[in-house]
């Protein structure tokens, strides 16, 4: 278990150093395991690389097998109900786990744990659990190991500090060609229907040099598409564009994308960035979560329908085929069915290439969740596959434009449908499939386009 890695800092250092012979005396010469999931969107996926870059520095080893497993951590999500139930029910299974082998340490963290009202239930109704810590105690995994292994403890952390980012702290990534950069944590939106603000606190930015560094030390590992990450990116307290930028001068061949920008921080300036760059993928995910202005005003989103138009024709007038994502919130609290439509009539006014949409969630503390809701889950079902349905039309018609054009894709994998094909993305985002051999995963390849379908394009690699 012998380690060469250390921190600058001299109390994380510390802390890790009186971890790792804890750990050695414990499980002498045989390697801990730990299991670790992450729920939710690529910044949870982050925050537990990094957990598990914490861990590797003290002896521990990574198993898929919760049986294996010395060591069990669930990095929680809170954005929608569903996901919270999944935690607990796997939570819920371990119960005979800990019966079995009363050693092994059982651990929740992220946006869901940093709820007080979940903290309380986890402590008052799963028992086997050992550790709960929040958004907030990343730093603190070293000294809440140590007192639960020293002082055969449980131990919970979900108190907010200042927020002070750590820059010491870095990811274990299990991807070797695809990487993520947080940017800034936190957000001070408070629409009304999100935890995010209330579990991950305000926002604060990492600076330019220590953006700019990580990306370029992942470009010379070979690492091809990078994304920057935020709750709003573009509200990046030293200036998004600026930073785009800075990061587009890295010499290599790569992509950079970004998730999520927020539509009232969405500058023509942004716009221009994207389309003037050698690297920025030429594609925006552009929240709009719905088309009518009296449900942007009950969500908070601080725009209207006319103010996001606008920055979709300014896109177009720069590049006609420029293409726009989005998400979608289907069934807010009071939405009429006409309002809805009003959704559906700007999904077609834009043409996104691809929608994320989802059933309103209700999230107990923001204050949608305290808003009448007269409409029917069965209702919004409904709705919602209505939707999907105009969108398969849309994106059909977009992905017909590629036809006969020869696109430079990033290989991912071996495709899920159909054995001997290969798949990965255009710089547009869009999926393509086509045939070749495995030792492509993983590089650019170009592909002519054959044939459009409304998820996907199907292609053959260029002569």
């Amino acid at each position: 278990m012998k380690n060469t890695f250390s921190y600058e800092n001299k109390e994380l250092e510390n802390s890790r150093i009186k971890l790792g012979e804890t750990v050695s005396e414990r499980f002498g010469e045989r390697q801990p395991l730990c299991f670790l999931h992450s729920f939710g969107c690529q910044q949870n996926v982050s925050d537990g690389e990094k957990i598990m870059m914490m861990l590797s520095t003290v002896g521990f080893g990574f198993t898929n097998d919760t049986d294996e497993a010395d060591l069990i951590i669930y990095n929680t999500c809170a954005v929608r109900e569903n996901a919270e139930d999944r935690v607990f029910g796997a939570v819920g299974n371990l119960k005979h786990l800990k019966e079995q082998k009363p050693d092994v340490v059982i651990g929740i963290c992220g946006c869901m744990a940093q709820q007080k009202s979940v903290c309380e239930k986890i402590k008052n109704t799963y028992k086997q659990v050992d550790l709960v810590f929040g958004t907030f105690a990343y730093n603190d995994l070293f000294v809440m190991l140590e007192e639960i292994y020293s002082k055969h403890t449980k131990v919970f952390n979900i108190e907010e500090n200042t927020g002070i980012i750590c820059e010491e702290l870095k990811q274990l990534r299990i991807d070797k060609v695809k990487a993520t950069v947080p940017i800034l944590y936190g957000c001070n939106n408070f629409c009304t229907y999100c935890i995010v603000p209330y579990v991950r606190g305000r926002e604060r930015s990492r600076s330019i040099e220590a953006v700019v560094n990580e990306v370029k030390a992942l470009v010379n590992e070979g690492y091809k598409e990078i994304t920057l990450l935020g709750q709003n990116v573009n509200s990046y307290e030293y200036g998004f564009p600026e930073l785009l930028r800075e990061v587009d001068k890295i010499d290599g061949h790569f992509r950079i994308r970004f998730m999520s920008p927020h539509p009232k921080d969405a500058t023509n300036e942004l716009i221009d960035t994207i389309i003037n760059s050698k690297h920025i993928c030429k594609q925006l995910h552009l929240p709009l979560q719905a088309g009518n202005d009296r449900i942007l005003k009950l969500m908070n989103r601080k725009y209207s329908v006319s103010d996001y138009m606008k920055i979709v024709e300014y896109a177009r007038s720069k590049s006609p085929d420029f293409c726009i994502s989005t998400d979608i919130i289907v069934g807010f609290p009071g939405e009429s069915y006409e309002e809805f439509c009003d959704t559906k009539k700007v999904i077609k006014e834009v043409g996104y290439y691809n929608i994320f949409s989802f059933v309103y969630s209700k999230r107990k503390g923001t204050k949608a969740a305290e808003m009448e809701d007269g409409i029917s889950d069965k209702q919004k079902g409904l709705w919602l596959r209505e939707l999907l349905l105009e969108q398969r039309e849309t994106a059909m018609e977009i992905n017909n434009k590629f036809v006969g054009q020869i696109k430079e894709v990033l290989v991912d994998g071996k495709s899920s449908t159909i054995e001997k094909l290969l798949n990965g993305k255009t710089d547009e985002g869009i999926i393509v499939e086509f045939e070749g051999d495995e030792s492509l995963i993983g590089k650019f390849v170009n592909v002519k386009i054959m044939k459009a379908m409304n998820w996907a394009l199907h292609g053959e690699i260029a002569e």
